[in-house]
């Protein structure tokens, strides 16, 4: 199976590339991101700056499944930023459609979405809940899963979109994400007490890194799924359940203080994910178990 992995230097994708590794015998790579080298020294890397467009349109699209790493998150940044988040998060993503288009690519094109396109709100999420953008970030996915449905409509390029929650662990040896259960750990492990905003009442979705790599290349390979949106699944916990947790195995402190105005006018409120669809249709489960992760952390 021949894989193409754009952005392949990103947290989520070198993780992936990880386990695609374990067989070899399976996949043929293509890796390609802006640095020179990849992070790990994998030899089927090459570099590309995916916001020019002729040599995005020189890439061999003659391939089963290409994975859309490539991407810029945050929140108030891109308020700040938007020039650079608008080119990363959607001009990219146009680039990479247009050279499937053009080469008539019957490649299914994996695309990583977010928590925050949906209005949070308490209960399960399913697909088709209500969505809304605070944050640049939240506007350019929601184009950005817009933009696969027009061309699959129109140029019939098959695609896959799998919104994710809240990501944590890592199976790279030595590497640390930034996500919020990798910045609770860090502080407790520092011996710092973990700082929630309000009560810390907002709950989430947490997904294993492995668990969710696994999600994604199992959804990628499956027959059952079609060109549409899947939540990817995993624990129910609220921010402070994780903050407890963390700060009863290092001996610290949860403390609570005021939102700050602007982090309280984005914050999303409860984001928690119905993964049935996914799951049922892919088979996937997820076996790592948040507290269990702590007690190996």
């Amino acid at each position: 199976m021949k894989i193409m992995v754009l952005g392949a230097n990103s947290y989520i994708a070198r993780n992936l590339v990880q386990i695609l590794k374990r067989t070899p015998d399976r996949y043929e790579l293509a890796l390609y991101d802006r640095e020179s080298e990849h992070k790990e020294g994998f030899l089927e890397y090459q570099p590309l700056n995916i916001l020019d467009c002729e040599a995005v349109s020189k890439l061999d699209f003659a391939c089963d499944i290409v994975y859309m790493f490539v991407g810029r998150t945050g929140t108030t940044q891109g308020f700040e930023e938007y020039d650079n988040f608008i080119d990363v998060n959607e001009r990219a993503l146009l680039n990479v459609l247009t050279a499937m288009k053009e080469q008539k690519s019957k490649a299914k094109i994996i695309f990583p979405s977010t928590r925050l396109v949906y209005k949070g709100m308490p209960g399960k999420l399913k697909e088709d809940a209500k969505k809304e953008a605070k944050t640049l970030y939240a506007a350019n996915k929601i184009s950005c899963e817009y933009y696969l449905e027009m061309y699959h409509n129109v140029y019939d390029i098959d695609y896959r979109i799998f919104r994710i929650c809240i990501p944590y662990g890592t199976i790279i040896p030595g590497a640390k994400s930034y996500g919020t259960a990798e910045f609770f750990l860090s502080k407790a492990m520092n011996g710092e007490d973990i700082s929630l905003y309000g009560e810390g009442e907002q709950r989430r979705t947490l997904t294993y890194m492995e668990d969710l790599c696994n999600a994604i290349i199992q959804g990628s390979e499956s027959e059952a799924l079609s060109a549409d949106v899947y939540n990817i699944g995993g624990e129910d916990y609220s921010l402070r359940e994780m903050a407890e947790l963390i700060a009863k195995k290092y001996q610290v402190g949860v403390t609570f203080v005021p939102w700050p105005e602007t982090a309280l006018k984005v914050e999303s409120g409860d984001t928690v994910f119905d993964s049935e669809k996914l799951d049922s249709k892919a088979g996937i489960s997820y076996p790592m178990k948040f507290k269990e992760w702590i007690q190996g952390a």
